[in-house]
């Protein structure tokens, strides 16, 4: 319906456009209680980029009409003559579409090319995406998809079964009132970073309870100052613990000694 309500809006006629889904429901780890779609409208018309060493890109010259703000305002036109009075467009950075009885939420999040460059040659490829208020954060939706694939493939499709179960653990918390939330893929991340072995013990309590020690142990400390030893977001593009994070080590190690005791292994 999203890729119709775009077809449909004469403004985007001549305007080069991809509509897909990401995060959890696309990665396959979504829950019940995060049952929202994550929905980017990406924009390849126009591209941004950022190089590792300055001066080894240069760009293309390309006068592009299609800036940030415009990109917004005409989704949000293309949204709200689709689904009348269910667009609510108070959010930093996604359009959220509110649910009717035959279909889940969406977060519709516009966004436009992006590439990294790297000092050798070649670059990445990704997504940039611009917040109301003018700034800006980069996602890599097609590496997070490829490597939580692979490492489901790597322990027997028991990584994503287990970044279910933490995740349920998170909400079946916040419910009881013993912590508070904790960002979906925040809870993705940390599972991810835990060592493939974890995942193929014997039952169910022994794999969560080796999470739940490998995360407690792992964040303890200030964060490392070499790469090598610095945990990754899923897409292993993004550090995922720098002074842009919404979150904190301390705030993982909250998280699990939380999950620890409510899931009784205190005991």
């Amino acid at each position: 319906m999203i890729r119709e309500a775009i077809k449909e809006h004469a403004a985007f006629d001549s305007c080069s456009l991809t509509v897909y889904a990401k995060g959890s429901y696309a990665n396959n780890t979504n829950v019940k209680a995060d049952s929202d779609v994550d929905i980017a409208v990406q924009c390849g018309d126009v591209y941004y980029w950022d190089e590792a060493s300055t001066g080894t890109h240069t760009p293309s010259s390309y006068a592009g009409v299609w800036t940030p703000t415009k990109l917004r305002t005409e989704l949000e036109a293309a949204l709200r003559a689709k689904f009348p009075g269910q667009v609510d467009s108070s959010g930093s950075t996604a359009f959220r579409i509110k649910s009717s009885s035959a279909r889940v939420e969406a977060d519709v999040v516009p966004c436009f090319d992006y590439r990294y460059y790297h000092s050798g040659g070649g670059y990445r490829e990704g997504a940039k995406v611009f917040k109301k208020d003018g700034s800006s954060l980069i996602n890599y939706p097609a590496q997070q998809l490829e490597n939580g694939r692979a490492k489901n493939n790597r322990t027997n499709q028991y990584y994503k079964n287990a970044v279910r179960i933490m995740k349920r653990a998170e909400n079946a918390m916040v419910v009881a009132g013993v912590h508070r939330e904790v960002p979906s893929f925040f809870v993705e991340c940390l599972v991810y970073n835990c060592p493939d072995s974890v995942f193929l013990e014997s039952t169910w309590a022994k794999t969560i309870r080796g999470i739940i020690v490998h995360i407690w142990d792992g964040l303890d400390g200030p964060e490392a100052t070499t790469s090598p030893e610095r945990w990754l977001e899923v897409s292993e593009c993004k550090y995922l613990f720098h002074s842009d994070q919404a979150w904190t080590r301390a705030d993982g190690r909250d998280f699990v000694k939380a999950a620890w005791n409510y899931l009784g292994f205190a005991s």
